[in-house]
């Protein structure tokens, strides 16, 4: 039997491609020390004072937890992909690679799907984090499934916010502005659940993103699936992407 070595030049899949910028996009965010300090550091330091100082200051570990989830969410989705993206205009690096055979639908497709991968290696190590300080979720399929599509939809929201921001912002206001959302995101139901709120602050906190999401996950960890948040979600998702595709710009 002979063996063919010849070569055979050929095309990439799109999935091929879309992976391999999604792998390389993430390799190159998780480098940067900065987002690290927002990805996991943060995190994980509200995970331990909730262990220990957490009922002093009416945050326990079994809300606490899920708040952390929702964190490292709003922390990628929004400020990690907003910084990059922004510096990626700033040196023309998404220009040049929309003019190669991935294009622009497979340089976002390649955003997104770095993106997820982040978060889902965020949440699995907090999550064991947060068992082994003792949290014990409440397991429930109907809770689990509504978390998981208020979480694809709050990240589809945040994402839009983010690429509206760096698409039309210079770097150095972008990496202002991402920052500064993120730090107001914060308290904002991701942090604080919405019953923590004046009675007439509560409304518009639950119609935010941050407020769906923190109280779906918090709701889920006790065994409850909240219908709501899947529509302020839903929402916030079509109306971000949609204003992300009206105002970003490819170059700054």
């Amino acid at each position: 039997m002979s063996l063919d070595f010849s070569p055979s030049p050929a095309a990439a899949s799109t999935a091929r491609r879309v992976v391999s910028h999604a792998s390389m996009e993430a390799r190159l965010i998780l480098r940067n020390g900065e987002q690290a300090i927002l990805a996991v550091v943060i995190p994980l330091a509200v995970l331990v004072g909730a262990r220990f100082f957490g009922d002093r200051f009416g945050l326990p570990l079994s809300q606490a937890a899920p708040s952390v989830l929702a964190l490292a969410m709003w922390s990628s989705g929004l400020t990690t992909l907003a910084i990059a993206t922004g510096f990626e205009r700033r040196y023309n690096v998404l220009e040049r690679l929309a003019a190669t055979p991935l294009g622009r639908p497979g340089i976002l497709a390649g955003k997104a799907l770095s993106i997820a991968m982040i978060t889902a290696g965020q949440v699995l190590v907090l999550s064991l984090a947060a068992l082994a300080l003792g949290w014990r979720p409440v397991w429930s399929l109907p809770a689990a499934l509504v978390a998981a599509v208020v979480a694809v939809l709050a990240l589809g929201a945040f994402a839009g916010i983010a690429l509206s921001i760096a698409g039309s912002l210079r770097p150095e206001a972008t990496l202002a502005v991402a920052n500064l959302a993120y730090l107001v995101g914060m308290p904002l139901g991701i942090l604080l659940p919405v019953d923590r709120f004046p009675a007439w602050a509560q409304p518009v906190v639950s119609a935010l993103p941050t407020g769906a999401l923190g109280e779906t996950l918090r709701a889920a960890a006790a065994g409850t699936a909240l219908g709501w948040p899947v529509a302020v979600t839903a929402l916030w998702c079509v109306a971000a992407l949609a204003l992300a595709r009206k105002v970003f710009t490819w170059t700054s």
